[in-house]
């Protein structure tokens, strides 16, 4: 599984699990919901400074979003 991949997984999984919407999540972290989506479809490489935001928004450290699923 690329890294693309495992953030796509592991974003889409966190943000459900808090009841976000990708639209509040984006607002939150102070990005564009589409940048959102087209992270969860693995469309884009996020930087680690947007990986950084997103992460304290879903409350958890920025490597989270990047382990591979056991």
């Amino acid at each position: 599984m690329e890294i693309r991949e495992v953030l796509a997984l592991n974003l889409r999984k966190l943000r459900q699990a808090r009841g976000l919407s990708q639209e509040e999540l984006a607002h939150r972290a102070g990005i564009d919901r589409t940048y959102v989506s087209s992270l969860e479809r693995s469309v884009y490489a996020a930087g680690i400074d947007v990986v950084d935001r997103i992460a304290r928004v879903l409350g958890v450290e920025a490597a989270d979003l990047l382990k591979r699923p056991d």
